[in-house]
């Protein structure tokens, strides 16, 4: 029977200029990353009560093994409520609340975000970096939601305009350090208003407003609510919480946001973003905010490449439109795509493959090829009590197709699945994988209870794993992209002298085909990468060969389903994902982090007149790689100290003085470390201070059982800088025995110590924990073998300069 042709007339001069090969793109993001959707729709694991950071961290080695160089994580701003109980989770991130609380503060009646705390937030970014994996952080520029307390007080405003949509809840005011919930925790209108964190907002913030109606465009109609107004004037005060009613200026909210995304990257050391809702706010707020992250960040600026990719749902002409309008600063998901990879899959054999690489996006060095997300894809898990999917196969009433975008799901047990990647692999573009077409949750009955780094608990499909590794190994993106074959059951893309990307969409007949024209030389031995056909078949005839491509009913050896990888012999596994490190910087303000009994107790500037200690957050370390922190004061002319803690509470490393101020130390065990800092005098002046670390964490985490951050030390440690002079520390004798040193310290104040000897090549000999009392201190080191003759060096935490120690027997 002949095939139906369900798009015909296509551009023979598109056609051409596909066979003959396009020219390369501008400003190319990342040509070789293939980017996993980390999440679904409504994710959830009960091993990780709001804990998805961790979930990642835990994953993160088995991603890098499959060749995964970026995930997309779900939004990591504090949002609704949550809870840890009920089967709805509550909001999954897309409503934010307060922009500068990432799990660190008491709000909305718990600390965590659906993401984890703060602290486990950015040992996912830690972790994911040392697997050599990209952090593409979701962002949400054109709404917010749930403004008030946990009860709603106070985020009513009760002018008339602002109650026309969302009932008039458009005031957020946000804890902060200096402005915790506090002990009465009543949540009244009066507490809440009187919030004093940065970044409030009122109603004239949001559509509509006095000068800016709503309800005429995408822009300003309320979608998600209530949605940012960004126009100049947008800006004024609230009608009710007058007793504390910050003051705004023109261009408030645009100004605000692009500093907090600033403070964001440098925060977390994300290196891309995903931005939501993009047709819903002006294009030339998304190119000042891209801009600036590329740009403008400091240290953390992005460069023109970093990677960028905006939900704009429409189209192929409007979201190439879209994209030359941000200057291609960044991207969109080629919606048009998917579409037709919705009517290839869903057409079961009756649609012209030939045609699909005439609706891409011309915008594709920036675009994102996709076959499901989690606004494709939802399906009533909740029928399930351990969250399958319907059965059977195609049964539309287990699925939330109401709130399915464009055409809706694919569903992961279609065979064509696996033709479906092939073609976004083979194309230009980001590939983009969705969490749920890579591992199956929906058929195992543990979406809920699954371990992460459990093979058997979360298992893979194999046709996509093995197109990751083809893609990566066999350098698609290297290789110009040329179409060489285009038949209703057939196509074949060319990645010039890499790759045959080839593809059948018929069920159950295999396609051999004789003398494809190809750039690599005769004589070369091509491989199915793909294990579908066992026989190598080599170039002849000016560069054709004869290829075989199995059907869609995964008769074909290795179960593959309608696409074969044809490449050279004898390619072996030698994509590198190196090892990197990170940094992260701290912003320490009094409008920043909360002091609250039930937060992290993380941030505020340095107190006037005190020496209490503030507690900076947290670092996952990886023993024998360097930590560096840097601080930077707002006063040059005042002494502090800083220093990296154990989860013990000691003293691993300190740094005092005034100005700008470095210090390296390598530990020497892995997990957490503490950064904190107080001024050196009771007599100084408060000060806000920026702490910047670099450093590198473990691949492999901790077991999924440690919840990150659950040990947090009191303010009361203290930090003290031990000189070298000789009346504060001394050995005796020295040169001494290898088998025993004693030492004399003079401290004066009560501290715990770590005391490192190392030898003259660096390593270290001997590491131990010493308390210190205010006065003098005797002890007597035992190193747990005697140290051989020689010379070593000595010195505790604080101290700047170590002690030179010889030994002599």
């Amino acid at each position: 029977m002949s095939k139906f042709f369900s798009h015909i007339g296509y551009s023979f001069i598109l056609w051409i200029s596909l066979v003959m090969g396009l020219p390369a793109m501008a400003q190319q993001q990342n040509p070789d990353q293939i980017l996993l959707q980390g999440f679904w729709w409504d994710y959830w694991n009960n091993n990780y009560p709001n804990r998805w950071a961790d979930y990642l961290s835990d994953l993160a080695p088995r991603l890098k093994q499959m060749g995964v160089n970026g995930v997309w994580v779900p939004p990591s701003v504090k949002s609704d409520s949550y809870s840890e109980n009920s089967v709805w989770k509550g909001n999954m991130g897309y409503g934010p609340f307060d922009h500068y609380d990432l799990g660190d503060k008491w709000q909305k009646n718990l600390k965590r975000t659906r993401m984890g705390d703060k602290n486990e937030l950015l040992r996912m970014v830690g972790v994911l970096h040392a697997n050599g994996i990209n952090v593409v952080q979701d962002i949400i520029p054109n709404h917010m939601s749930s403004a008030g307390s946990a009860t709603g007080a106070g985020g009513q405003d009760t002018d008339p305009t602002s109650m026309l949509t969302n009932s008039g809840y458009k005031n957020f005011r946000n804890i902060c350090y200096n402005s915790p919930i506090g002990a009465s925790r009543t949540e009244a209108a009066g507490e809440y208003c009187s919030r004093n964190g940065r970044f409030s907002k009122n109603f004239p913030d949001f559509y509509p407003n006095l000068m800016n109606p709503c309800c005429t465009n995408d822009i300003n109609t309320p979608m998600f609510g209530p949605d940012i107004s960004y126009e100049s004037n947008a800006y004024g005060q609230s009608a009710n919480c007058t007793g504390s009613n910050p003051s705004q200026a023109a261009n408030y909210m645009r100004d605000g946001m692009r500093n907090w995304l600033i403070w964001y990257k440098k925060q977390t050391g994300f290196d891309g973003v995903r931005l939501d809702a993009v047709k819903h706010y002006p294009d030339y707020v998304t190119e000042d905010y891209m801009w600036n992250l590329q740009n403008n960040a400091g240290w953390a600026s992005g460069g023109n490449q970093m990677f960028a990719v905006g939900e704009h749902v429409s189209g192929t002409t409007d979201c190439d439109n879209w994209t030359n309008a941000v200057q291609q600063r960044a991207g969109t998901f080629d919606f048009g795509l998917r579409q037709e990879i919705y009517y290839m899959v869903t057409g079961q054999g009756n649609y012209n493959l030939g045609t699909i690489v005439n609706y891409q996006q011309q915008t594709r060095n920036r675009s994102c090829n996709f076959v499901n997300s989690h606004d494709t894809f939802r399906p009533k898990w909740w029928l399930s009590t351990v969250g399958n999917y319907p059965a059977p196969l195609g049964d539309a009433t287990g699925w939330d197709t109401g709130n399915e975008l464009w055409n809706g799901h694919i569903d992961p047990r279609e065979s064509r699945l696996s033709l479906a990647y092939a073609l976004i692999f083979a194309l230009d573009g980001t590939p983009t994988v969705f969490f749920e077409d890579l591992f199956d949750v929906g058929t195992t009955g543990k979406r809920f209870t699954h371990a992460p780094t459990s093979t058997a608990d979360l298992p893979t499909r194999s046709d996509i794993v093995n197109l990751m590794w083809c893609y990566q190994n066999l350098k698609f993106k290297q290789g110009a992209y040329l179409v060489r074959n285009q038949t209703a059951d057939v196509l074949v893309v060319e990645r010039s002298t890499k790759a045959l990307i080839a593809m059948n969409d018929n069920w159950n007949t295999w396609q051999n085909l004789t003398g494809v024209q190809t750039n690599f030389a005769d004589g070369t031995i091509l491989k199915d990468y793909s294990g579908a056909t066992t026989t190598t078949r080599t170039v002849y005839g000016g560069g054709k060969v004869d290829i075989a491509i199995p059907p869609c009913d995964g008769t074909a050896p290795q179960g593959r389903k309608g696409y074969a990888v044809w490449a050279p012999n004898g390619v072996n596994t030698n994509f590198v994902m190196a090892e990197r490190t990170t940094t992260q910087e701290w912003e320490m303000a009094n409008d920043l982090g909360d002091r609250d009994s039930r937060s992290l107790g993380e941030g505020g500037a340095l107190p006037s007149n005190s020496t209490a200690v503030r507690t900076v957050g947290k670092i996952y370390v990886k023993s024998g790689k360097a930590v560096t922190y840097n601080i930077y004061p707002t006063n040059n002319a005042v002494e502090i100290q800083a220093g990296l803690l154990d989860a013990n509470g000691v003293i691993l490393s300190s740094v005092t003085g005034s100005g700008n101020l470095s210090k390296t130390y390598t530990p020497t065990a892995s997990g957490w470390l503490s950064i904190k800092m107080r001024n050196k005098l009771a007599t100084t002046p408060g000060q806000n201070v920026y702490v910047k670390v670099t450093y590198t964490s473990p691949q492999t985490p901790s077991a999924i059982t440690n919840p990150g951050s659950a040990k947090t030390e009191t303010d009361t440690t203290p930090l003290v800088w031990l000189s070298n002079e000789e009346s504060q520390i001394n050995i005796y004798p020295n040169p001494a025995k290898g088998d025993w040193i004693n030492l004399s310290i003079t401290a004066n104040e009560e501290s715990i110590q770590a005391v490192e000897i190392v030898d003259v090549s660096g390593r270290l000999v001997h590491h131990q924990a010493l308390r210190l009392w205010e006065g003098d201190n005797e002890y007597t080191l035992t190193p747990a073998q005697k140290l051989p003759i020689g010379v070593y060096m000595l010195r505790l935490s604080g101290m700047e300069i170590p002690k030179k120690l010889v030994i002599v027997e």
